[in-house]
């Protein structure tokens, strides 16, 4: 009988050592309105390349250990220097044709969170997010505050020109032009679009990249960046470093990144419902995902989508727009990459 037992302990510990191997990670790349007819060849390799090594440059951290949160600074660094996504390098302009640049971050274990929003000399948004995080008594810090905080914890700056780019300039001017309102002065000294610039769509308001993962201790996390919505005037903010509306993350239940049209998210906090779902009805993840994008947010008036990602493994995404940059890797599940509605 004590061998019985004895088998049976080890069993059950070689079982929960197997399972606390398990990591998985989902990253989006912001969703609106990117049919196959809008895109050509070149730029749907375009963004499935980029999308594939954001997500497998995250996977790798946790394949070694890492942590989501570390994972999801490592995705999201390399979409905020790619000029496809709406975050970092390729943010759209404010009206006044300025580059104001949010971003969040959020670990489920502790509910610790950092925000930034309207910084605009920050190489890294994620990075400065998370620096909030750790490094500051604080959750949001915004603008000029936030960007000498930025300086003052050493985080790599960068030139205006670092973050201009002529495809969101060019959407910059037609939207000013048809709601009446006057251009500004295009920057002096920007050097030519590069080959990776001139694949970028234009996908909307709605731009925004985010990863979201579970790390082999069993941890949770979420992290969102953005750029905002091309001609956002007054300091507008949508929900991308709004924790609870376009980011959260509890290991009692999951961790969600949110993108869309950031005001509805604001009035669903749509990433804190997703996770209240799971974690007092006892929704599945997918479920979850699609009650409040599908039925809740559709209802409302808003369009976009989410990811998100759950303690035990589960990987989930739901969108209601026409397409969504997205993917999803886990140990011993292989890469997969959608962009179209038609697609799993």
């Amino acid at each position: 009988m004590r061998k019985w037992v004895l088998g049976l302990v080890l069993a059950m510990g070689g079982m929960e050592s197997a399972m606390a191997q398990d990591w998985a990670i989902v990253v989006h790349g912001g969703a609106g309105v990117i049919a196959r007819a809008d895109l050509s060849a070149e730029q749907e390799q375009a963004y499935r390349a980029a999308m594939g090594r954001a997500t497998q440059a995250g996977a790798a951290v946790l394949a070694d250990g890492g942590s989501a949160l570390d994972a999801i600074e490592a995705a999201i660094t390399l979409m905020e220097d790619d000029p496809l996504f709406n975050a970092g390098r390729g943010a759209v302009f404010t009206a006044e044709g300025r580059n104001e640049l949010d971003a969040s971050i959020m670990d489920g274990a502790s509910l610790k969170a950092g925000a930034v929003a309207g910084v605009t000399a920050t190489r890294h948004p994620i990075r400065l997010a998370r620096a909030v995080m750790d490094h500051s008594p604080h959750v949001m810090l915004a603008g000029r505050g936030a960007d000498a905080f930025s300086e003052a914890q050493g985080l790599e700056q960068a030139p205006p020109a670092h973050f201009f780019t002529e495809r969101r300039w060019r959407a910059l001017e037609t939207f000013l032009r048809q709601a009446g309102l006057p251009a500004p002065v295009r920057p002096a000294g920007i050097a030519a679009p590069d080959a990776a610039e001139r694949l970028a769509h234009d996908e909307g308001k709605h731009g925004t990249v985010g990863v979201v993962a579970r790390d082999q201790a069993g941890h949770v996390a979420a992290g969102t960046s953005t750029g905002g919505t091309t001609g956002k005037r007054w300091g507008r903010v949508g929900d991308s470093p709004i924790i609870g509306a376009g980011t959260y993350a509890s290991d009692a239940s999951c961790a969600v990144s949110a993108t869309g049209t950031g005001e509805y998210f604001i009035r669903l906090a749509v990433a804190r419902e997703v996770c209240a779902l799971v974690e007092h009805r006892g929704l599945s993840l997918q479920a979850a995902a699609d009650l409040v994008i599908q039925d809740k947010l559709t209802a409302l008036g808003g369009d976009g989508g989410v990811v998100a990602v759950a303690p035990d493994g589960q990987m989930a995404w739901s969108f209601n727009t026409s397409g969504m940059y997205r993917a999803k890797m886990g140990a011993g599940q292989p890469l997969q990459i959608g962009i179209y509605k038609d697609e799993p």
